[in-house]
């Protein structure tokens, strides 16, 4: 055997590419890959993946504002675990334009009243993003996420839920709602030895009951509201601006999609009830019932235009098609969504600021007595409540102060030319806040100060005309602004009547805590008292 033996040689061992020609420049680089080590090209790859995304961020941030490098592939993701209301302040302060990167996702920030306007009203360019695990809790096809005339459409049928005759069918289910939370006010006082306990969870539970009686009446039960007021804080954690943008079991986002599901369901429900009732010709008390009559009116329109007899039937203002429960319920959660932490933040530094200022508050107690002829108790209607133009200046006096939202995401749809110098690109998120604008000394002179004068006496209204951005501007505004305004007015209102507060200031008291809206740090520490007449 061994005589047998050959001996062969490969004739690629002594060759460098076989037969194919290499520029001698590249020899000693193939030489180097093809003994490197497996670590060695991970290394060498990592730092090429690093090179890039430093080259990209530098190539996106252009000549703005913002850091001058990358924190590799995740940024600044760390910091925003835990955001902090005096960094937002600060990068709004860098310049009217500055940005950051956190993972895969550039993120401008538009800071000045102009650059913000210039975001709102060019849907051209940007639509609503949200963030990006919101598609995954309120729903994809949700209405929110349309964008041009489908949203236009739309919105179009959802007008008639929030005009003033609309929105005085909601107030007696609301003055309901105030009516027992202030007795349970009494009892948390009492059961806490009349010390004083932080309000803010409270008043997040009492703004999510009366939402859900505006929105869907009686059709929930007292328990499932509770359960949403308890539960909300998921779904507000797992919409912060920056969160993993995929669900996780156990995380911020795993728990939201949770509570999130068990809302839509809880309103699903809600859906289903309406129908039998509006179909029977109930009485519309809620906004759900409000749409489905709305929905149950095109339908009889159409089959009487269809038959040929249209006689003593009115045209519909916006004709509507039938929409499902779980599309119904989808609608109303953008409702909640929109409403609640943005009410409750403002609720809780409305309640703060009044027992601070005993002079506004003796204002707004007079205002509400008379105008309900010096009975307390009795219930009012929207004539009344908008005659009552103190109360009404404080609480637009309030949202300007202390603005609950303060920035409000969009998605880049192409490139976007937001000044001659700079563009946009497409892909990224452009942020525009609404607090600069509304701390606009030339339009708000001593602007840190609460001053309800502004638009009770003063020129506020039409000198901030474009600066008040509380409830944004452009197609995508705030369709329910005057029944949050409303709704606040009421409340605290009812409670100047019916209730004495004292507010127990800690060194916090006056700072503010970001999540989703803004709060103060100590979550504002009240006792509540009846009130003495």
């Amino acid at each position: 055997m061994a005589s047998n033996a050959t001996s062969f040689t490969s004739p690629l061992a002594s060759a460098k590419l076989g037969t194919v020609a290499v520029p001698p420049q590249l020899e000693s680089v193939i030489d180097t890959i093809s003994q490197a080590s497996g670590w060695t090209i991970v290394v060498t790859l990592l730092a090429v993946l690093v090179a890039w995304d430093q080259i990209k961020y530098v190539l996106n941030k252009g000549t703005i504002a913002g850091p001058s490098w990358k924190i590799p592939f995740i940024g600044p993701f760390l910091e925003s675990l835990d955001p902090k209301f005096e960094e937002y302040y600060a990068k709004w302060l860098s310049g009217p334009l500055s940005c950051v990167s956190v993972f895969h996702k550039f993120v401008v920030i538009a800071s000045t009243r102009d650059m913000a306007r210039k975001v709102f009203n060019s849907p051209s360019y940007v639509k609503p993003c949200v963030v990006d695990v919101a598609h995954k809790l309120l729903g994809a096809d949700n209405w929110v996420f349309l964008d041009g005339p489908a949203h236009v459409e739309f919105r179009k049928g959802l007008n008639g839920l929030f005009t003033r005759r609309a929105l005085e069918i909601y107030l007696p289910g609301q003055e309901e709602v105030y009516n027992r939370y202030f007795k349970s006010f009494l009892e948390i006082t009492k059961n806490a030895g009349g010390k004083p306990v932080p309000w803010m969870p409270h008043f997040r539970e009492v703004i999510t009951a009366v939402s859900c009686r505006s929105f869907v009446g009686h059709y929930i039960s007292d328990e499932a509201v509770k359960k949403i007021a308890d539960d909300y804080y998921l779904i507000t954690a797992a919409l912060e601006l920056v969160n993993f943008p995929i669900i996780i079991p156990y995380t911020k986002t795993w728990y939201g999609k949770k509570a999130a599901d068990m809302v839509l369901a809880e309103f699903a429900k809600c859906a289903a009830k309406s129908k039998v009732r509006m179909a029977a010709g109930g009485e519309a008390i809620c906004i759900m019932d409000a749409w489905i009559k709305q929905m149950i009116d095109s339908k009889k329109w159409r089959e009487a235009v269809a038959s040929g007899n249209t006689e003593g039937l009115e045209k519909p203002t916006h004709l509507l098609r039938d929409f499902t429960d779980y599309e119904i319920s989808q609608t109303i959660f953008t409702f909640l969504f929109a409403s609640q932490d943005a009410t409750s933040s403002a609720a809780t530094w409305l309640f703060q600021i009044m027992a601070q200022r005993p002079d506004v508050l003796d204002r707004v107690r007079e205002e509400n007595l008379k105008v309900r002829n010096g009975d307390i108790h009795a219930p009012i209607n929207m004539e009344q409540l908008e005659s009552m133009t103190y109360t009404r200046a404080v609480v637009r006096e309030l949202l300007r102060y202390r603005p609950p939202v303060l920035m409000v995401p969009y998605l880049v749809k192409k490139a976007f030319p937001i000044t001659e110098d700079y563009t946009i690109p497409k892909g990224s998120m452009v942020v525009p806040t609404t607090y600069m604008a509304l701390r606009d000394p030339e339009v708000y002179p001593n602007p840190d100060y609460f001053d309800p004068e502004r638009y009770y006496s003063g020129d506020a209204e039409a000198k901030g005309a474009k600066n008040y951005l509380v409830f944004g501007v452009g197609p995508h505004y705030c369709l329910g602004q005057h029944y949050a305004q409303l709704n606040l007015a009421l409340f605290v209102g009812k409670a100047s009547l019916l209730l004495d507060w004292k507010h127990h200031p800690t060194p916090l008291s006056e700072e503010i805590k970001v999540f989703a809206t803004i709060f103060p740090k100590d979550d504002c520490p009240l006792t509540f008292e009846e009130r003495k007449w």
